[in-house]
Formats: structure tokens, sequence, C-alpha cells
């Protein structure tokens, strides 16, 4: 039995790779995508009731490659190798959406910049805020993590994302951060902050094209809510 098992999982792996080579990854369906990446940290094991176990617990593939390294290795059968292995996917996809941001002016290709910046922050735990600063062409010169904290709150000083900027030589800024929460909807703290660093920009010729906000319920934006 054991033998034929194994040949059975050998020839199941077989044909999965020869989908995969044939005709691409859009043939796999969620829990044989998982499944496969599964494969790879763990060779010699069925890998498909992990996987469905998975997807059940995280709720689908983003949250689950996007999950905390200690709370995908606090699920039964999942080690380092295994969660290693969801960060380099996590890590993987955040490159390419990234990519998809330099090859053209930002505001022009706005909806790219979006899937980037949700793939990135919308399922993280703390409260992340980053800039973009941008040249005259409003192509993108700088993406940086500037603050980071606790579930709800992270410390952003104007004087120092305004430094920034003339240190870079950056004629337009877009401003970004997430709420664990998942609600995507400005706090006066939030508003505040952004009319703070547009007052300080406008003199030194620094345009703050938009405040981003981005949550596990999609992502706001100041400028299109006319706080801006």
């Amino acid at each position: 039995m054991n033998e034929i098992a194994t040949s059975d999982a050998a020839g199941h792996r077989a044909r999965m790779r020869e989908r995969l080579l044939r005709h691409g990854a859009e043939t796999l369906g969620d829990v044989e995508l998982v499944e496969y990446l599964l494969m790879l940290a763990i060779p010699r094991r069925d890998t498909k009731p992990l996987a469905r176990r998975l997807l059940r617990e995280f709720g689908d593939i983003e949250r689950l490659i996007s999950a905390p390294p200690e709370a995908l290795m606090a699920m039964d059968g999942v080690g380092e190798t295994v969660a290693a292995a969801f960060k380099i996917a996590q890590g993987v996809a955040i490159r390419l959406l990234r990519q998809r941001t330099l090859e053209q002016p930002v505001l022009a290709g706005w909806e790219a910049l979006l899937d980037y910046l949700h793939a990135d922050m919308a399922h993280i735990g703390i409260e992340r805020v980053r800039v973009l600063h941008l040249d005259r062409r409003n192509r993108l010169l700088r993406d940086e993590v500037m603050a980071e904290g606790s579930v709800d709150q992270a410390a952003l000083h104007v004087r120092e994302v305004i430094a920034r900027a003339i240190q870079l030589g950056s004629s337009a800024l877009i401003l970004v951060h997430n709420h664990p929460s998942g609600d995507v909807k400005p706090s006066r703290q939030d508003i505040a902050l952004t009319r703070e660093v547009v007052d300080a920009g406008r003199p030194l010729g620094i345009t703050v094209h938009d405040h981003v906000i981005v949550g596990g319920a999609g992502h706001s934006s100041m400028r299109a809510l006319g706080l801006l």
C-alpha cells in the first residue's frame, strides 16, 4: 500500500508540474498553488490536506503568504522551511508589483501602485508609514518606510519628511500608511498630519499628491475624498 500511495503521489505531482510548465499557473486552483509550494518545502509528504487547512485558516492566498512567520508556524505541520517558502513567495510578488510602478509615471499607473501598496501593507499587524518621493515627471525616486509603530499608531515627523524630500530633490510626495484594523477611513490625526506636510512643502515647491490609507478591505485616498 505504501508503494502504491507513493507512486500515486509522484504521479499527481508530475501531472501538476506538467500543467504548470505547459499551461501556466492560472490553470491551477488556489489549493493546488499552495499545495505545490508546500511540496517544494516538504518533498516527501502529501501536502494537499495542509494546503486546504491553511487556506481555511487564513482565508485566501494573499492573507496566507502575507501572514507573519509566527502565525504560520503556529499551525500544526508548518515549520521554518514552510514559513520561509511563503515569505519568499510574498517577496517575489511584491517585487514584481513594485517593478510595475517603476515602468511609468506613478500617477499614470495609479492602479499598479495601489496593487503594490496593498500587497505590501494591507495585512501586516502594525502600522507602517511610507513616503513615495517623485521627480518632476512623477517618476518614483525613492520608496521609503519612514515609521513603524504599534497596532494603531506610528509616529511620522513632518520635519523629517520635508528634510528627506529636500535631500533627494523630490518634486512631489505620496504619503501612505496602513490601518491594521482594516478600516481605511482617515482619522482626524491622519488628516491633520497630511495638511501639516502639505503646508510645510508648499513654500519649497514640494507637492503632496495624495495620502493613501491601505487596509484589508481596500484603500482610501484623501485626494479622492476631497481632504487635500
